[in-house]
């Protein structure tokens, strides 16, 4: 369930105003309604802290390699830390000026090459000594001119690059078309020597950094406290006031009112307490989970998906469909033990049962059970003849059909029927809850949601006879898409604190977007149809991986044929968890949340308090 909140208003005097946001931060109950920006330097602090261990990471150490446990457990005293960050800071400047100094002298190497080793210096006492040497690179024509014009004193030298050169003594006239070679500052012999050294200066740069991975857990630290410094100093900027009180307001969930009170007494605040706000769009959003639908919670984190405060909560709802989705996609027994087996790996290895695992064996558990009711296990035909497995399918729904003396086309018509069957159950719970939130809302527009059950049950009829051609008297159907057509119109635009003629003159210029709704829910049966496609595409793909092995399960080809094997249905696996996210998912969050009227509009609530942990 959704908790309930309540808006809170905190004062205190101005020379308290640290104690009251210590000690609030302590408490950790109270979304700040507003938040200002927190102050550069803290923002800077964490960002640089990031940056730098994100860096860090570069040299953790393989996991089999010796160093790889090798990390200091303890956390470093701030001055120590500071003094170690100063020198990891240091280390990676002094990496990217080595690697500029580097690439730099390789390029001078580079270009002096093909002149030779020389000493720059050499050239540089000629030209103290009153003979200032230039040097060129010209074509062979320009060449011969230069060394038959008696004015021009040029020596002619190997060529370089295929290139004429000369060194003249003083400049060549600018009519004489020619590139001057700059001389470098130092020769290749010393540029050389200078990369050797610089080479050896990264090396030990590196062997810095590698040395400060060990010091991790310190970096989480000190992550950790600079987060949290942002925090205060978020709400250090939020506080308003004046030259005497200050005063923060903020939201805390109804059910933590007492703990709230007992610290405002302790801490002698002033408060007041008030309903929130109709009108009020910020209110966070805090989930209350039982056992079974904190199973959900994972998967909400993952999508990123939060209900708005005003919506409904649909987590058990949300749970079991998706679970049924699931097994339906993944649609395999085998590939439901699998997981199982990975499941329990997971539980061995971590020696604990997280909310996450527990979901994941409640999907691979459903997954199993869907499997021995349809009878497919890796997608072997095979496994109809082990009397265990054989006697767990209904025959109906058998894959295998023939085993059981149905017809295929009877077997895919009843996995259609039942895919619709659950898809307009989901779609009428939808509305089912959508209407009990209005009834206690006293919103009128709750005889629009029976009109949308009325139009999904005809949808749904409407489904069996063009798809499954199933016998349906279709004009009543039609009779029942025209009630529920005139319900939408007729009571859609009702709300709380609206009148019955504001309503129906809403609901009557809604008319076609209504009408374009009706078809769109016809589109959303129909669209449940996917649980059987999708589920029979996973089918025959692991049927053509085993009859490619099977064609291969010979002499020496039995390896490959292993290999075709494993790597078949692994690909399969992964491909049926896309299809998972990209059909199970939306079914619940677009077509079922529909009907509820739920847009996922929720803002977490997040208390000021000190986290114990860093915030992605």
């Amino acid at each position: 369930m959704i908790e309930k909140m309540k808006m809170v208003h905190i004062v205190t005097t101005v020379s308290h105003k640290d104690d009251m946001l210590l000690n609030l931060r302590d408490l950790g109950l109270v979304h700040l309604a507003e938040r200002a920006n927190a102050s550069s330097q803290a923002t800077q602090r964490f960002s640089e802290l990031s940056k730098i261990a994100s860096r860090l990471m570069e040299y953790a150490p393989d996991k089999k390699s010796p160093e790889a446990g090798n990390v200091d457990q303890a956390v470093l005293s701030d001055e120590a830390f500071q003094k170690m960050y100063t020198e990891v800071k240091d280390a990676f400047a002094k990496k990217e000026s080595l690697a500029q100094d580097i690439s730099s002298t390789k390029t001078e190497i580079e270009r002096i090459q093909a002149w030779g080793d020389f000493d720059p210096q050499d050239v540089k006492a000629l030209k103290e000594s009153g003979i200032g040497l230039h040097f060129y690179r010209v074509g062979k024509r320009e060449c011969q001119l230069i060394m038959q014009d008696n004015s021009i004193k040029a020596i002619r030298l190997a060529s370089v690059d295929k290139s004429d050169t000369i060194a003249v003594i003083g400049k060549l006239p600018l009519d004489i078309p020619a590139t001057e070679f700059q001389l470098p500052q130092k020769g290749l012999t010393e540029l050389r020597q200078d990369v050797e050294n610089y080479m050896k200066e990264a090396a030990h740069v590196e062997e810095v950094l590698k040395d400060a991975y060990k010091y991790e857990n310190s970096f989480r630290d000190q992550m950790l406290k600079a987060q949290n410094a942002v925090d205060y100093s978020a709400a250090d900027a939020t506080v308003q006031g004046d030259e005497e009180l200050v005063w923060i307001s903020g939201y805390a969930p109804e059910v933590d009112l007492p703990a709230f009170k007992e610290a405002a007494a302790k801490n002698s605040w002033a408060y007041a307490l008030e309903d929130v706000s109709e009108d009020d769009d910020q209110i966070p959003t805090k989930l209350r989970f039982n056992k079974v639908t904190k199973l959900i919670s994972p998967l909400y984190d993952i999508l990123g998906i939060l209900p708005g405060y005003r919506e409904a909560d649909i987590s058990l709802w949300f749970l079991l469909f998706f679970t049924l989705f699931f097994a339906m996609i993944m649609g395999d027994g085998g590939y439901g033990f699998l997981l199982l087996l990975a499941t329990i790996a997971i539980i061995a290895k971590t020696k604990k049962l997280s909310t996450p695992t527990y979901l994941l064996l409640v999907l691979s558990i459903g997954t199993m059970a869907w499997g021995a009711i349809t009878g497919t296990w890796f997608g072997m035909k095979s496994a109809m003849d082990v009397p265990f497995l054989r006697a767990l399918t209904l025959p109906g729904f058998a894959n295998y059909p023939e085993s059981f003396g149905v017809s295929a086309a009877a077997q895919q018509s009843n996995i259609m029927k039942f895919s619709f069957t659950i898809g307009a159950m989901q779609m009428e719970l939808g509305s089912l809850l959508s209407v009990k939130k209005k009834l206690g809302e006293k919103d009128l527009s709750f005889m629009a949601d029976i009109g949308w059950m009325i139009s999904i049950v005809a949808m749904y009829l409407l489904s069996l006879y063009l798809v499954i051609g199933q016998n349906v008297a279709i004009q009543p159907v039609f009779v029942a898409v025209g009630v529920g057509f005139v319900l939408v119109i007729l009571f859609g635009g009702m709300g709380p604190g609206i009148s019955f003629g504001q309503g129906l003159k809403a609901g009557l210029g809604n008319a076609f977007t209504v009408f374009l709704d009706t078809i769109s829910c016809f589109g959303n049966v129909m669209s449940y149809i996917r649980l059987f496609a999708v589920g029979m595409a996973g089918l025959a793909i692991a049927q053509s991986f085993n009859s490619m092995a099977s064609g291969l399960a010979h002499g020496p080809l039995m390896i490959a044929a292993i290999i075709v094997v494993v790597l078949g249905h692994a690909l399969n696996i992964v491909m049926c968890i896309l299809s998972v996210v990209v059909h199970g998912v939306r079914l619940n969050v677009l077509e079922f949340s529909g009907q509820v009227g739920l847009e996922w509009t929720g803002i977490p609530y997040e208390p000021f308090k000190k986290n114990d942990k860093i915030k992605s």
